[in-house]
C-alpha cells in the first residue's frame, strides 16, 4: 500500500522535502497556508538581501541564473530562484495553497504504550504497520468552513522559525502599548506590506524601531534613508551585537573548510582528534567541561584547551571592526566575544549606510535595559524626557518553539518540544516523536545549505535505506551535542545552533547514515583547505 506522506509548509525546507521524497517515489501532499511559495521570502522588506554568498545558498543541482550576477542577490531575485526550482522539478502540483494546518495527533491502537518503546515509532524505521497522524486542516480563506482531516503514514513540519507567532514584549499594567496614541506593529506585519504600503507607513513619521538583530537594523536604515534629519529613526536596544560587512561575510566562508573544523571539539571525536585539537589550542584557558565523558579528567587538568586560531581569528576580526566602524564614538562595542556570538548563530550583516545615517543624525541609537510607553511615545530607563513618537516596530523575533509546540494536540508532545533543551537527532528527528520529522527549524548561516542535506537524509530514510539507532543511544548523542555546543555558547547555547562551527561534520555523519563516502573532494589538499559547498553534494543522492 502507497505510503501518506504529508509536508506541512512550502518554504524552503517544505520545497526541499518535497523534491527529494518525489525522487524516492513518494507521492506526497504539501499544505502551505499561504497563497504562494517561499515561506519568509514572500514578505520582506524592500531593502532585503542574501547575507551569504549565493555560492553557499543554491540547491546542488539547480544553479543561479546567469542573469544573477551579484554576490547577494536581492529578496525578489531569491524568490524568483526558489519558484524556478519549485516549477523545474513539478513540485507545484504536489501543494494545496491557503490550507493551513491546525492541528496534529498521533493515534495507535489502546493496548499500544509508545512512549515506552526502545526503537523510534516501536520498529526504528519511518513507518509504523499500526500508528498514523491525524492531520487536521482549515481554509485559510474560509475559517468558518469545515475543516478536513487526513490520516498520514508520516508528516514533516516545515512552519519555520520566522513568522506567524511574534515575540513582543510584556509591560506592566498602564505602561504597554495600550496607553500608547501611536501605532504599534512587528517586523513581520511590516514585512508582510507592499513596499508601496510600507513606504507610506512611515514616511515624515516619527518611527522607532525595537531590537538590534537583522530586521530591526535593516528597518532602520530603510526608514531613515527614507525620512532623513527631518523625521529621524530611533533604535532602542539591549544587547548591542557585532555585525559585519557583506564582503567580510563572503571571506569568512572561504574560511570554513576541514582543516578549521580540526580545532573544533566534536562529539564522539576519538583520541588521535581530540588530542590534534588540543595542540592546535593551546592558549585560552578553559572554562567548562570536555564534550565528552571519557575527556574530562585530561581536560580538567590542561590549563590551556579552547582552539587557539579560531579565538586569534575572533579577535582580529574584533579588532578590524572597531577600527572600521565608529563602535567606540557612539557606544556600540559589543560585551562578548564575536566568536560566542557566531556560536549562538546571532550573524547580522551591516546595511552598507548604517553608520552614515547615524552620523548624520536620521538615525538615533539608544541603549537600554528597559523601556514603556506612555501617551505621546516610550520612555527609556536613562532618560527622563520620552521619546516622542508615532510609530513603533517591534523587531524582537518569534516565539519559535511556542510556535512548534501549538501545533500538536498532545500534550505528551508538546512537553517534548518544550522541556529539552537538547538538539533533534540529526537536526531533524525528535526520538520520543514517531513518524515525524522537522526540517527548517536549525540554525544555520548557509540555511538552504544545511537544509537540502537534512532533506536528503530524510528521502533515504523514507526510502527504507537505513535505520535509527534505539531511543536511548539518540539521546545520548543529541545530550553530547549540547554538552559541546554549551562549551562554546555557554549562556547563549540554542538547540537549533549545534551545526554552525561544524557543517562539515554535520554532512560527514549524514553522509554515513545513507552509506556514501564523505569526503567529496578529488585531492587532498583540498579536502583539507579548500570550503565546502553545495556543489560538493550534488550527486549524494544519486549514488546507490
Amino acid at each position: 500500500m502507497e505510503k501518506k506522506i504529508a509536508i506541512i509548509g512550502a518554504g524552503i525546507s517544505g520545497l526541499l522535502a518535497c523534491k527529494h521524497i518525489l525522487e524516492k517515489g513518494f507521492s506526497p501532499i504539501v499544505f502551505e497556508a499561504r497563497s504562494g511559495i517561499g515561506g519568509v521570502w514572500s514578505q520582506t522588506i524592500e531593502s532585503t538581501k542574501l547575507q551569504i554568498p549565493k555560492k553557499m545558498y543554491q540547491f546542488s543541482d539547480f544553479a543561479w541564473p546567469p542573469s544573477v550576477t551579484e554576490t547577494f542577490p536581492d529578496d525578489e531575485q531569491v524568490l524568483e530562484y526558489i519558484k524556478a526550482y519549485a516549477v523545474h522539478f513539478n513540485i507545484l502540483p504536489r501543494i494545496r495553497f491557503n490550507c493551513k494546518v491546525t492541528c496534529i495527533d498521533y493515534v495507535v491502537p489502546g493496548n499500544e504504550d509508545f512512549p515506552s518503546w526502545d526503537l523510534w515509532g516501536g520498529t526504528g524505521w519511518p513507518f509504523s504497520p499500526t500508528g498514523r497522524w491525524i492531520v487536521t486542516v482549515q481554509d485559510a480563506r474560509e475559517p468558518t468552513a469545515p475543516v478536513e482531516v487526513y490520516q498520514l503514514d508520516f508528516v514533516i513540519l516545515c512552519i519555520g522559525k520566522y513568522s506567524d507567532l511574534p515575540n513582543i514584549p510584556d509591560f506592566p499594567l498602564n505602561s504597554g502599548p495600550e496607553v500608547f496614541n501611536g501605532k504599534v506593529l512587528h517586523s513581520m506585519d511590516y514585512a508582510a506590506m507592499a513596499n508601496d504600503c510600507a513606504a507610506e507607513l512611515v514616511t515624515n513619521k516619527r518611527v522607532t524601531i525595537i531590537g538590534f538583530q537583522k530586521s530591526a537594523v535593516d528597518i532602520a536604515t530603510e526608514v531613515a534613508d527614507r525620512n532623513g534629519v527631518d523625521h529621524p529613526c530611533t533604535l532602542i536596544f539591549r544587547t548591542v551585537h557585532w555585525i559585519v560587512p557583506d564582503y567580510f561575510i563572503a571571506l569568512t566562508f572561504k574560511s570554513l573548510n576541514r582543516f578549521t573544523e580540526f580545532m573544533v571539539h566534536k562529539p564522539d571525536q576519538g583520541f588521535f582528534i581530540w588530542l590534534l585539537v588540543i595542540l592546535l589550542s593551546p592558549l585560552v584557558t578553559t572554562h567548562s567541561a570536555s564534550c565528552d565523558s571519557y575527556m574530562q579528567p585530561v581536560i580538567q587538568l590542561t590549563p590551556y584547551n579552547v582552539w587557539f586560531q579560531l579565538w586569534i581569528f575572533s579577535k582580529l576580526v574584533e579588532a578590524y571592526l572597531k577600527r572600521k566602524q565608529p563602535l567606540k564614538k557612539y557606544n556600540m562595542v559589543p560585551e562578548h566575544g564575536f566568536l560566542k556570538q557566531i556560536s549562538s548563530c546571532m550573524f547580522t550583516v551591516l546595511p552598507a549606510n548604517f553608520y552614515d545615517k547615524v552620523e548624520e543624525g536620521s538615525l538615533v541609537l539608544k541603549k537600554s535595559r528597559s523601556f514603556n510607553f506612555c501617551k505621546n511615545g516610550l520612555v527609556i530607563d536613562s532618560e527622563e524626557t520620552p521619546i516622542a513618537t508615532d510609530i513603533v516596530i517591534f523587531a524582537t523575533g518569534y516565539k519559535s518553539d511556542e510556535k512548534l509546540k501549538n501545533i500538536f494536540k498532545s500534550s505528551y508532545f508538546q512537553k517534548c518540544i518544550t522541556e529539552s533543551l537538547a538538539p533533534f537527532y540529526r537536526e531533524c528527528i525528535h526520538p520520543q516523536i514517531p513518524q515525524l520529522a522537522i526540517l527548517g527549524y536549525a540554525d544555520s548561516p548557509a540555511f538552504l545549505y544545511a537544509t537540502e542535506m537534512k532533506s536528503k537524509w530524510l528521502a533515504h530514510f523514507l526510502a527504507g535505506k537505513f535505520k535509527l539507532p534505539t531511543i536511548g543511544e539518540m539521546e545520548a548523542d543529541m545530550k553530547k551535542w549540547e554538552k559541546c555546543m554549551k562549551y562554546y555558547a555557554n549562556e547563549s547555547y540554542k538547540r537549533s545552533c549545534i551545526s554552525v562551527l561544524l557543517q562539515i561534520y554535520c554532512n560527514d555523519q549524514i553522509c554515513k547514515d545513507m552509506g556514501f563516502n564523505p569526503r567529496r573532494k578529488k585531492w587532498l589538499l583540498a579536502e583539507l583547505f579548500a570550503p565546502y559547498c553545495p556543489d560538493d553534494y550534488k550527486y549524494l543522492c544519486w549514488q546507490m
